[in-house]
């Protein structure tokens, strides 16, 4: 009989490990369960019941305990699919598998608007949003330092409630990497006189690229004017300088108003970038394609025209952005 009990109790065990747990309301939502690091393997097993688990959160112990992973428990936020069994709990809460969100930072994008993206994700802890511009890269290490085109684009996961500054921590990172290895394949006769100004340089032909094919030749018409000295006149470092002041609609007296980022009014790069350039970006600017234009205007298909002299590019003009 005791033989009997034990293969009965055993085979009891063995089924209830591998059916799915019960679930408290229907459909396919996942359960979140948060463990605060500290909880012991019993607090587990009462918050697993307490998340919405139909079972007893003493068997749930005893199978921690069992198993002998009690101790392996990680201490995160968790989603518990449908269909999970109580080994596949285990499994996850002992690999520290936590549920992760995603949030992508978009190329072309400025500070403003990767606040405004932060500030949205309402799994990411807003320790960012109390902070000022100067105080906020002074934590991330880099007192002093405008923001602007610091972080670079890309989809990034996180555990919910992780720091939106770890997330930027990570992203500065990339584009230090990223800008670190741009540079160190710069032409030998670029103007740049650094890897700040190769930033800045690729965040304007960021901005300016309609078409990926034109990234070279935009960065090339640059790199010519500030070979010769002449202003870089271009628009979106207007706009840029006006903020949100700017209205969708660049007027000639925005292009006359003076701003430290107004290249119309001021010679050479402006002091910081204008925006979150990408990885082809950071190439075009230290790598331009060779050309000897000075001029380029849109031609209202995404691409543009280039042009070695003004006469050229007043004609360029009076045909794509005047109908002539």
């Amino acid at each position: 009989m005791i033989v009997l009990v034990v293969i009965a109790l055993g085979g009891a065990a063995y089924w209830w490990l591998h059916q799915p747990l019960q679930m408290t309301g229907a459909g396919t939502q996942a359960l979140e369960l948060a463990i605060e690091p500290g909880t012991t393997p019993r607090g587990v097993a009462r918050d697993v019941v307490a998340a919405g688990v139909n079972t007893d959160a003493r068997l749930l112990y005893a199978w921690f305990r069992f198993s002998g992973q009690d101790r392996a428990i990680k201490a995160g936020n968790y989603e518990i699919p449908p269909g999970t069994t109580p080994i596949g709990l285990l499994r996850k809460l002992a690999r520290g598998e936590e549920a992760l969100r995603a949030l992508t930072l978009v190329e072309g994008w400025n500070w403003r608007q990767v606040r405004q993206a932060l500030a949205r994700e309402e799994q990411l802890r807003h320790d960012a949003a109390t902070l000022t511009d100067e105080a906020l890269m002074a934590q991330l290490g880099r007192p002093g330092v405008a923001p602007e085109g610091r972080f670079f684009p890309d989809t990034y996961t996180y555990a919910k409630g992780s720091s939106d500054i770890a997330l930027l921590r990570r992203a500065l990172h990339a584009m230090d990497r990223r800008l670190e290895a741009a540079w160190a394949q710069r032409a030998a006769d670029t103007p740049l006189k650094s890897a700040d100004q190769a930033l800045i340089l690729a965040s304007i032909v960021e901005k300016e690229t309609g078409k990926a094919s034109d990234r070279g030749q935009i960065a090339g018409v640059f790199t010519n004017r500030l070979r010769v000295g002449m202003l870089l006149q271009t628009d979106p470092t207007v706009i840029y300088g006006l903020g949100e002041k700017f209205d969708g609609n660049l007027r000639r007296r925005d292009l006359q108003t003076d701003t430290p980022w107004n290249t119309y009014t001021r010679a050479g790069l402006p002091p910081t970038p204008i925006a979150m350039p990408g990885k082809a970006s950071l190439l075009a600017a230290v790598q331009p394609d060779p050309t000897r234009a000075l001029y380029f205007v849109a031609k209202g298909d995404g691409t543009s025209h280039f042009s070695a002299s003004l006469d050229e590019h007043n004609r360029a003009v009076n045909r794509y952005q005047r109908g002539q």
